[in-house]
């Protein structure tokens, strides 16, 4: 129906929604405001003066000195419903220099990547996927490691774990007891490698071409007493 307007009009106001839309409406854009405000990781994060961390000792038999990772966390959005533990920056540390160049290398461009965000655990499989020419080696337990960074590469994954970032894989009875049979198998060998390696002199060094530690210098030239390999040719 229409309604002729003879008059000036001084004012206006809704009269078709009911105070329980209004009140919803306000509420929604609350919600709304309160998930904008949420902090995501991103570059332009400043680092605060006070980092938590951990740090993860890596042992190999590839070097009398260990090497320790510390993994540096930032909490974002602390005290509220959208607290969130993420990675910032990764340190190494060791007494052995040798590497030193691809070891700060390697944690600034790690740091670089946990600072970018998104999602940052693809990193883990990338370097547990790096294999050494030389050979691989066997940790405590009978875990094989293909190479240096593919431990570094578990370590982290080890610390993304403890954060939330990577859930568990927990496997079930049969995959279980499978890994049980491996894993005993494994160290049986170890143990047999072990014992024949103490039989060659406590100063030989490792064989290149059989990983045993059974290279000496005989004769004017490293030679192995396992495989009869030679530096001499």
């Amino acid at each position: 129906m229409l309604k002729e307007i003879n008059q000036p009009i001084v004012g206006y106001e809704v009269v078709n929604e009911s105070p329980s839309a209004v009140d919803t409406k306000a509420d929604g854009a609350a919600v709304d405001e309160l998930v904008d405000n949420v902090i995501h990781m991103h570059e332009k994060v400043e680092r605060p003066e006070i980092l938590i961390g951990s740090t993860y000792k890596i042992k190999t038999p590839m070097s009398e000195h260990a090497l320790y990772i510390t993994i540096n966390d930032i909490v974002l959005n602390e005290g509220t419903a959208h607290e969130l533990r993420r990675p910032f920056e990764v340190f190494i540390n060791s007494k052995n220099m040798d590497h030193f160049q691809w070891v700060v290398a390697l944690t600034r461009v790690i740091s670089a990547v946990f600072r970018k965000g998104g999602d940052v655990t693809f990193l883990t499989e990338e370097l547990k996927a790096v294999f050494d020419p030389k050979g691989g080696y066997f940790k405590k337990g009978g875990v094989f490691m293909p190479s240096l960074v593919a431990e570094m590469g578990h370590a982290i994954e080890r610390h993304l774990t403890f954060i939330g970032l990577i859930q568990p894989i927990e496997l079930d009875a049969h995959q279980q007891a499978f890994v049980d049979e491996k894993t005993t198998e494994a160290v049986g060998t170890i143990q047999k490698t072990v014992e024949t390696e103490s039989s060659y002199p406590v100063n030989a060094t490792l064989c290149t071409k059989c990983f045993t530690k059974a290279v000496i210098f005989n004769e004017g030239c490293m030679t192995c007493l396992s495989c009869s390999d030679s530096k001499c040719g």
